[in-house]
């Protein structure tokens, strides 16, 4: 018999616009029943416009325990928290709040879960020059953690060269010299991370200009469907390791229960 829901389940909503593309609900909800949680995580597509809406209408549900955020949501949700873990309060990003006392506490485990997807699959940033595409709210968790994992030089590409240059700017008052611009050719890089949602839909360009990988290089993609993205499909036809984003979901699935529990090390608090 499979899990039925009760009048005292608890909701973790995932919200996104687009959502057929998440595979939290089905994984995270068989992590909290596995905990012995009487707990189930439902998908939500919700546009940008509602988005505070929708968060001021679950703060009314009282079953409700907290959420998880995915595009283009994590920056806006940012805004809608009360308090932030540190590396949150960084990149002004959360993709995982938790009630609080004061409404919602946010975290943003989305560097945590690439670079543990990286190292699954043998990759590692260590010493390393890494070519970074896209820098909003996965991208900018992705960009501290790449460089709190010791990358030797992080270059950062996205067409919204105010978005990438603001942080850039902050990442260089944490790492000097280790920060620089980046552009679509991945030459010279160790490793290639795509952060942008680039091969979700069958007319997108790629992040990068994969006529020039190397088989040296290992590439690592956000995307989770298709199941192997364009990116990674081209990069492993050239003998490229990679990391597609299922592997990046996987690695940080426990970390997510975690923070929504509040179990765990969520890391420093700040308002």
């Amino acid at each position: 018999m499979g899990f039925a829901p009760t009048g005292a389940t608890g909701l973790f909503p995932v919200v996104g616009d687009p959502i057929t593309q998440v595979k939290s609900p089905s994984v995270l909800t068989r992590i909290l029943l596995e905990r012995g949680e009487d707990a189930v995580v439902v998908p939500m597509r919700v546009a940008s416009a509602k988005l505070t809406g929708l968060f001021d209408a679950l703060k009314c549900v009282q079953n409700v325990g907290g959420a998880l955020v995915t595009v283009p949501h994590k920056q806006d949700a940012y805004a809608l928290c009360s308090s932030h873990t540190e590396r949150a309060n960084f990149v002004e990003a959360v993709n995982v709040m938790r009630r609080s006392d004061a409404g919602w506490h946010g975290d943003n485990t989305d560097g945590i879960g690439y670079l543990e997807g990286i190292a699954r699959e043998g990759g590692s940033v260590k010493g390393r020059r890494v070519l970074l595409v896209g820098c909003g709210g996965a991208g900018s968790a992705i960009a501290l953690e790449i460089l709190e994992r010791g990358a030797d030089q992080l270059a950062i590409h996205d067409i919204d060269v105010t978005r990438r240059d603001s942080i850039i700017d902050k990442l260089l008052t944490r790492f000097p010299g280790r920060v620089v611009v980046g552009d679509a050719d991945p030459t010279g890089f160790e490793v290639v991370a795509n952060a942008t949602p680039l091969g979700m839909e069958p007319d997108d360009p790629l992040p990068i200009d994969v006529a020039k990988l190397q088989p040296s290089q290992f590439v690592a993609c956000v995307v989770t469907k298709p199941k192997i993205p364009p990116l990674i499909a081209e990069a492993r036809r050239l003998g490229c390791q990679t990391m597609t984003g299922a592997t990046m979901f996987d690695a940080q699935a426990e970390t997510l229960v975690d923070f929504l529990l509040g179990a765990g090390n969520p890391g420093a608090t700040v308002e």
